[in-house]
């Protein structure tokens, strides 16, 4: 009887696994519309092959490395080695405690569900230097975040081991549930050091400290890629509760889904308030950053808090995000999305939030694990950046910036029947 119920539950928590981590895959298909969305007509194109260029890039390199440094990769390569059923799950039992109260699913479904996350990490970077950063340069950057930056990020934090043989971020009381640190800040960290390096989009910023909106060709697909990034968050914060094969699971994964949909209707509707007592109007693009936000916020603890708290959680993201948006133009750093503001800065506030309702977690943990992933995966980018710069270039030339980076990096355009806006 026991043996039908292991068994059972590692059906369960499986299939659970997998169709979480096809909605976070799904969110790949959010971030292509919104960024596609907010970006000019004539960089539509190419937005979009580096969306699904770099999950596939993402999706190769955890599997010929990433996975390995992040995790050691044992039990993925016994998954795919053939090794008999039983084997794996003895596996996962010593690693994770058994049957009671342990997660027990398939090493691949494992894989599954983290290589998703890495591509998260990496559709970040895309919308940050969208409209002037050349194609190839953005592809080889992916190859070094995906296989080795953000892996080894991952190892010191979901992977339990010390950073740099120094010191372990578990032991100090460093926290973070699903990631807006290990995923959501890490991808902004990466994406502020090839920004600095790149520069503002052209005519951007005027001589005298004006700031030129340069408006997105496409809001419609832009909500919509809201609405699918919302959705795929259930996934995303929901499968990090790892299991749903018992009671306490299930009630835990409710609670994640209440908090993480409550996190985002408080992000939305704080940023679009701010937005008509700042600008005077109620600003789309505001109140979508400001529901990302709010996601970004709870990923940190979804399944400890209220809803209610949850809720004044996502709002305080809504209200920062777009006040972020605004210092960071006034700072001339150009960000087409709002990608460092929504994922960066609110990941930050997520994990020092954590501590409020989670006492295994400690502020000076989360401050020294937030330092510890960002100066990482800054400095470490920084350096890819800078050498991408100097052996081949990181930036289209103004000319093609000014013609569209569409007809120059992929010789077509994604609405040919229409003039250019330049």
């Amino acid at each position: 009887m026991e043996s039908n119920l292991f068994h059972l539950q590692y059906a369960i928590d499986t299939f659970y696994f997998l169709v979480c981590g096809a909605l976070v895959m799904w969110m790949a298909a959010g971030f292509a519309m919104l960024e596609s969305g907010l970006v000019r007509a004539k960089n539509t194109t190419e937005i979009l092959t580096k969306n699904v260029a770099l999950f596939a890039i993402s999706c190769i390199m955890y599997l010929v490395c990433g996975y390995a440094i992040m995790y050691g990769g044992s039990y993925f390569l016994s998954g795919i080695a053939g090794i008999n059923v039983e084997s794996i799950l003895g596996d996962f039992a010593a690693r994770d405690g058994g049957f009671e109260g342990g997660s027990i699913y398939s090493a691949a479904s494992d894989f599954f569900f983290q290589v998703v996350f890495v591509a998260t990490a990496m559709s970040i970077v895309s919308g940050a230097v969208a409209e002037r950063m050349k194609l190839w340069s953005f592809l080889i950057f992916a190859v070094f975040m995906t296989g080795f930056i953000y892996p080894l990020e991952g190892a010191w934090t979901w992977g339990g081991a010390d950073v740099f043989g120094m010191f372990n971020l578990g032991d100090l009381g460093f926290s973070d549930f699903a990631g807006s640190g290990i995923v959501h800040m890490a991808g902004a960290a990466a994406a502020l050091a090839g920004v600095l390096l790149l520069g503002p989009r052209k005519g951007k910023y005027g001589p005298n400290g004006e700031i030129r909106a340069f408006p997105g060709a496409n809001l419609p697909l832009a909500a919509l890629g809201t609405f699918i990034l919302w959705m795929g968050w259930f996934g995303f914060n929901g499968g990090s509760v790892l299991k749903l094969g018992d009671i306490a699971s299930a009630n835990s994964v409710a609670m994640v889904f209440l908090n993480t949909n409550a996190a985002a209707a408080g992000g939305a509707v704080a940023a679009l308030i701010t937005a008509r007592a700042m600008f005077g109007k109620a600003d789309l693009t505001m109140l979508l950053n400001g529901a990302i936000a709010g996601l970004v916020v709870i990923t940190a603890e979804p399944s400890t808090p209220s809803a209610l708290t949850a809720t004044l959680w996502g709002a305080l993201g809504g209200l920062l995000v777009v006040l972020s948006i605004v210092t960071l133009d006034k700072l001339r750093i150009d960000d087409p999305v709002g990608a460092i503001s929504a994922h960066g800065v609110c990941g930050l506030l997520g994990l020092l939030l954590v501590p409020v309702t989670n006492p295994g977690a400690t502020f000076s943990g989360q401050i020294i694990g937030a330092l510890t992933i960002f100066i990482w995966v800054f400095v470490a980018s920084l350096i890819v950046w800078a050498i991408l710069k100097a052996v081949m270039g990181i930036r289209v030339s103004e000319e093609d910036e000014y013609e569209g980076v569409d007809l120059s990096e992929c010789g077509m355009e994604a609405y040919p029947e229409f003039v250019s806006s330049k």
